[in-house]
Parts: structure tokens; C-alpha cells; sequence
């Protein structure tokens, strides 16, 4: 079981490994518009846990740069397990 924590209001979600983190982030407040990672509207700043989540999707890399850690894509992240603290 992985879990996703929100800084903004210290709320904890947990999920099944390898699951989209999208959802939880939108019912957390994370703005979202074409869900296809080519917006950017659903940039969230990774504080902890970053090697919990899936590697960056090519629209990840496009969008925010090779080898982004700091920042993600909401709507491109699968949280594959463990801990990851977050805030947008």
C-alpha cells in the first residue's frame, strides 16, 4: 500500500501500489485540464519521496525539462509504492 500526504492540509491518501496519483490529486485541489501531460495546469513540487513515484513520461521531460525530479506532472505520475509528500 503506497501513500500520497498533501502538505497544503496534511491530509493522507493511501493506494494501491502502482496506482495513478490524478484522482486524489484533483480531490486535493490540484487544477487539471487535458489530463495528456501537455498543459502543465497539474505541476505538483515533489518535497519527499520522489523515487516512489514512476519515472518521468517523455510529456514530463518535454514540459518541464530532462531529468525532472523537483516537479511532476500530476496527471503522468503512477505512485508505485512507499511514501510521497507533495505540494502544488
Amino acid at each position: 500500500m503506497a501513500n500520497l500526504k498533501f502538505k497544503h492540509n496534511d491530509e493522507n491518501v493511501d493506494l494501491p501500489d502502482d496506482s495513478p496519483i490524478a484522482q486524489p490529486c484533483e480531490e486535493a485541489g490540484v487544477p487539471f485540464a487535458c489530463t495528456e501531460g501537455v498543459c502543465g495546469t497539474c505541476v505538483i513540487n515533489i518535497i519527499s519521496g520522489g523515487e516512489n513515484l514512476s519515472p518521468p513520461t517523455r510529456e514530463e521531460e518535454d514540459f518541464l525539462g530532462e531529468g525532472c525530479k523537483d516537479e511532476r506532472l500530476a496527471c503522468q505520475c503512477r505512485i508505485k509504492g512507499g511514501c510521497v509528500k507533495i505540494s502544488f
